[in-house]
């Protein structure tokens, strides 16, 4: 995990401390975070009181995470700074699949809760989408399930190579000669 991800990872959980209680983040996954930024390379002067909470200590990890969203300048919350965030995972979690480090059932799930259902589903994640409930369906039938994760693959594939392809052209033609 980059810097980037970590970032984008972290603001997402700030914008789901705000929501109901049982949609909010647990405070073991706050301790995550906070590991994974660390990992990062990420500096902050109360992260690493994050990351280092023993399981005992995690009451104070909402806390904790609150004051490293201050030094790390993340807050406020834009709408937009969230949408980027979003997509960052995203793609992060598709590539993650791909590279076989996540389960394709697990991260079309994450992918389907954690950034497309607050996009509005958009139509780049819609074939990764629309199997991310599938192998829940198939418990029963494991050459199935491969069949599936295989289909959950192939699309993150998909929509890494066509995510790559636009930021290539963007890129091209924002830096063409005059």
């Amino acid at each position: 995990m980059d810097a980037v991800v970590a970032i984008s990872l972290i603001r997402m959980a700030a914008a789901d401390l705000t929501m109901k209680p049982w949609q909010r983040p647990s405070d073991a996954y706050l301790v995550q975070l906070g590991l994974d930024a660390l990992m990062a390379d990420i500096e902050a002067p109360s992260l690493p009181l994050l990351a280092g909470l023993a399981r005992g200590e995690y009451v104070q990890a909402r806390e904790l995470f609150e004051l490293v969203l201050e030094e790390l300048g993340l807050l406020p919350l834009t709408s937009d700074d969230l949408a980027k965030a979003r997509w960052t995972a995203a793609r992060w979690w598709a590539d993650q699949i791909v590279a076989c480090r996540l389960d394709p059932a697990h991260g079309a799930n994450l992918i389907y809760q954690e950034s497309a259902a607050e996009l509005d589903y958009p139509a780049a994640l819609q074939p990764i989408i629309d199997l991310a409930g599938t192998p829940d369906q198939l418990n029963d039938q494991p050459p199935d399930q491969q069949h599936i994760r295989d289909q959950i693959t192939s699309a993150a594939r998909d929509f890494l190579a066509t995510e790559a392809h636009q930021n290539h052209s963007s890129w091209t033609t924002s830096h063409d000669p005059p």
